[in-house]
């Protein structure tokens, strides 16, 4: 019988599709710079909630959008809040919002012509790949932490984001034929690949 993190890694990288794993070095640096991490988390956090209150103002004539995304909302500032007791229970400040130049380099691939529908499916599939690259990293923190209560809790993150992965895939699949849904996807993890193999490698940041 496998080993369960060695199952789960198999199982997430069958779900996920990303093209490019993330260095294993990373989740090293990671532990060095643990505030940093936790900062940075939260404020993924953080806008991950503000990313689906933002389509559900910008679409809220598409009912299984809005319905879907409202307890999203929830969830995210839940982990919000998650990750800020982790801190002040280290004695920890928040700290400071920093760019986040992973999600700043994935934006200019965003279309920004065609119909209304190519751009809900761009959309949808920029925060799918976040929310992927996002379970992708918390599966390494789960897997690779010397503490064993974080590795527990970023297990947790770590399905919840698999999660969210999926359900963004599925709303596209709601208003875009799956066909095309599909051949965008590829260009998007194709675009994500390059990225993450020109950033600087970095155990202070989510992304």
């Amino acid at each position: 019988m496998k080993p369960e993190t060695e199952q789960i890694s198999g199982d997430l990288r069958n779900i996920l599709r990303l093209k490019l794993p993330t260095d294993p070095r990373w989740v090293d640096l990671a532990s060095i710079s643990l505030q940093d991490i936790l900062t940075d988390h939260a404020f993924c956090e953080q806008k991950a909630a503000t990313s689906c209150i933002s389509l559900i103002q910008q679409y809220p004539h598409k009912e299984a959008l809005v319905s879907e995304l409202a307890p999203i909302v929830t969830e995210e500032w839940g982990h919000f809040r998650m990750v800020l007791a982790e801190l002040q229970k280290r004695n920890l400040p928040l700290g400071r919002q920093r760019k986040d130049l992973y999600v700043n380099a994935l934006l200019p691939f965003l279309k920004k012509g065609g119909g209304e529908a190519e751009r809900l499916l761009d959309k949808l599939l920029f925060c799918a790949l976040i929310e992927a690259r996002s379970c992708e990293r918390f599966k390494r923190l789960s897997e690779g932490l010397d503490d064993p209560y974080l590795r527990s809790f970023y297990r947790k993150f770590m399905e919840s984001e698999a999660g969210h992965y999926t359900l963004f895939i599925n709303l596209a699949d709601m208003y875009m034929p799956k066909e095309q849904v599909r051949a965008r996807w590829q260009e998007w993890l194709a675009y994500e690949a390059e990225i993450v193999s020109g950033m600087e490698l970095r155990g202070d940041r989510m992304h």
